[in-house]
């Protein structure tokens, strides 16, 4: 008998969170994960869900089994599931899955599928999975589906006293859109790839499909090139991946259903590439890698016939080492001063009728587009590519904002969207999982909204490095891949921070060090063991955002990543979990809330005093010491305002003020990093004084 029909599967899930409450991403499964209700942690949410009466058990004597050989996509999911169970559970699974074989009789996990699936928009991923008290059953129309509930089956693992099980349920599931992508910048920091691959992990657990490889950028060459090898070997510092790891790379992310595009950015962002071609550059000069970050005047010159060539060589190339039809040619931010300081270049404008240096980039660009399409690539490009006369087959990526989506679709282009997904800001996940390539309030009809692809979360690498980067992408980044995989009424905020607390905890089993790192930092700059008052600070503070870091040091690609903001969450969920319960307790005055508060506002205010012991033995965390003290005085501010509202006490209009300066100081950057929890209590002082509506 269905007990929860697919309808009600969003109103079971907010319910529950009144039953749990909130989940922190560093901190313990609460009892919603032991519910007998395996789907409240599902992340992304299935299309449809019923759960049934019944639990299937998980024992040693579990088997899986499907159709085709050992070296099957899907059979080397199967076993890479079965690994992942055994590690979860602890259990001794006596099958040997390196062989190949289907369970005995009726019992244990059956998956079918009709075909291989390609890699390519547009191809299938549904699965449909039932699971019942003796068997489960996946099917699908394409072994990519397979893998896709394999991971869904993963996260309905479930425990009571008796043991493991998974919840009778039938999930019927599809993706939105077909383009969820992760990029990932390895031209201004390098990124080895044993990174790649436990992202590349991550990913397929949260059901993203495209890895957006940025290989090229003014600060390295990334890509070992057989016919222009001085690319890589003076572009590069020595840091790229020759063509065996990206071969290695791309057959990794295959079998988990994942396309890998490259991006090869030009014509601006190209200095690395001048180091070994300065001929192929709009003005004259030596080139050496840049070390800064920023937008570079180096582009190649659209009027020089040499580049042409050389391209056509170059993708020939890249196009016979990466297999996906689409190939990113970047295309954004050309500053452009050296195209009007380069006199051949305005002559060729003129002959040519190019009225500016947009048109100038839009004959580059058809240029390009006839080499690529002769090679058997698709054209992708950030919204600067979006000119006059390119045809239709090309993809617009907009970082810039809907409106260049919007124009394109409209006017016959496919278009995927990274604005609003820039994970490297460090902004909430609340942001990034209530922007959507289709609002509800596009104004595009229905065949032009099928011609939006999807999205990217992007991880421009300025500010990280390989010990940092896992952190700067997860959990956030799983936010985003549920807005690009599950139906567009799934948005309850609170109820994706809830189940991202269970999908955090469950992809640090591939290797992520998202929740291992910022421990380590801390032991690193305290020298010894002892850093739960650096770890209580944290909690209160969260790296400056929107690209804010860079005025506060000139940062390049050899400056230090190793100080105490690089072991700040970009977002802090007890800072976020500080801010809720002060908007409750200032709705309804919960006595309760209050007690809760104080607790937790005297303990950040007591964490001074055990902090300055560590900053006076470390020089590297001096610089912390204002956040700290500020804290303190924030706490102290806090508990002021708190003491007259739970007494009722309202305080005049002139104490709020001085209270406000107070506050105003403290939030003030320091250590490129901020308080995050000076505004609630704001919120707090102005109740005091009636400002809060």
């Amino acid at each position: 008998m269905i007990r929860t029909s697919a309808p009600k599967f969003r109103v079971l899930l907010a319910l529950t969170i009144l039953a749990f409450g909130g989940v922190l991403w560093t901190g313990p499964a609460p009892a919603a994960a032991q519910s007998p209700d395996g789907v409240l942690k599902l992340l992304p949410i299935p299309e449809r869900v019923a759960v049934r009466d019944g639990r299937f058990r998980i024992d040693d004597g579990l088997v899986i089994g499907g159709p085709g050989p050992a070296s099957s996509r899907a059979f080397m999911a199967a076993a890479r599931f079965m690994s992942r169970l055994a590690g979860r559970t602890g259990l001794f699974l006596k099958q040997d899955f390196l062989a190949a074989q289907s369970p005995p009789g009726e019992g244990g996990i059956r998956y079918a599928y009709e075909r291989a699936g390609k890699l390519q928009p547009n191809e299938d991923e549904s699965y449909a999975l039932s699971v019942g008290m003796a068997k489960v059953t996946l099917t699908a129309k394409t072994d990519i589906g397979i893998l896709r509930g394999l991971e869904t089956l993963l996260q309905l693992l479930s425990a009571d006293e008796t043991g493991y099980y998974y919840p009778c349920v039938d999930i019927a599931d599809k993706p939105r859109f077909t383009w969820r992508g992760l990029l990932i910048d390895v031209g201004r920091h390098f990124q080895p790839v044993d990174v790649i691959k436990r992202n590349l992990d991550a990913m397929a657990a949260v059901k993203m499909n495209v890895f957006h490889w940025h290989l090229t950028e003014d600060q390295g060459f990334r890509v070992e090139s057989k016919v222009f090898p001085k690319l890589h070997r003076l572009g590069s510092d020595g840091m790229f991946y020759t063509q065996a790891q990206i071969r290695d790379v791309i057959d990794y992310a295959a079998d988990r259903g994942i396309r890998v595009m490259p991006e090869f950015d030009i014509p601006g962002h190209s200095t690395s590439w001048f180091v070994a071609y300065p001929e192929f550059s709009s003005a004259p000069g030596a080139f050496g890698i840049e070390r800064k970050f920023g937008v570079f005047g180096p582009a190649f010159n659209p009027a020089d016939e040499r580049i042409y060539p050389f391209f056509d060589a170059f993708l020939k190339e890249m196009s016979a080492l990466f297999p996906d039809p689409y190939l990113h040619i970047g295309g954004d931010e050309v500053e452009g001063h050296q195209w009007d300081a380069n006199p051949a270049i305005q002559a060729f404008k003129k002959k040519n009728g190019l009225a500016d240096n947009a048109a100038l980039q839009a004959y580059f660009n058809k240029r390009l587009l006839k080499i690529l399409t002769k090679h058997g690539k698709k054209m992708v490009g950030w919204d600067e590519i979006f000119q006059p006369g390119l045809p239709t087959d090309i993809v617009i990526h907009s970082w810039r904002g809907q409106k260049a989506l919007v124009e394109a679709a409209e006017k016959g282009y496919q278009g995927i969207l990274s604005n609003g997904y820039y994970i490297d800001l460090s902004q909430t996940a609340e942001i990034h999982y209530l922007n959507d390539p289709l609002p509800s309030d596009s104004p595009l009809d229905d065949r032009q909204k099928g011609l939006i692809l999807g999205g990217e979360a992007t991880m421009w690498s300025e500010l990280v490095t390989s010990e940092t980067i896992d952190s700067r992408i997860w959990p956030r980044a799983a936010a985003i891949a549920e807005r690009l995989w599950s139906p567009v009424s799934v948005n309850d905020v609170d109820d994706m921070y809830r189940r991202l607390g269970f999908v955090s905890i469950e992809i640090e089993e591939l290797g992520l060090l998202h929740l291992k790192n910022p421990d380590m930092f801390l032991r690193r700059l305290s020298g010894g063991p002892r850093v739960k008052p650096l770890k209580v600070l944290a909690e209160a503070v969260e790296p400056l955002k929107n690209y804010q870091r860079h005025g506060q040091a000139v940062y390049t690609s050899l400056s230090p990543f190793t100080r105490f903001v690089d072991a700040c969450a970009p977002e802090s969920l007890p800072a976020r979990a500080f801010r809720k319960k002060v908007d409750l307790f200032l709705a309804g005055k919960d006595p309760r809330l209050g007690a809760d508060l104080e607790r937790i506002l005297a303990a950040w205010r007591d964490n001074h005093a055990l902090v300055l012991p560590l900053v006076a033995g470390s020089p590297a965390l001096r610089e912390i010491e204002p956040l700290s003290l500020g804290l303190f005085r924030a706490c102290e501010v806090g508990l002021e305002a708190l003491s007259h509202l739970s007494k009722g006490e309202g305080r005049p209009a002139s104490w709020a003020e001085e209270r406000g300066q107070v506050l105003a100081e403290a939030a003030k950057p320091a250590a490129h990093a901020e308080l995050a929890v000076v505004k609630a209590i704001a919120k707090m002082v102005e109740a005091c004084a009636g400002s809060v509506k």
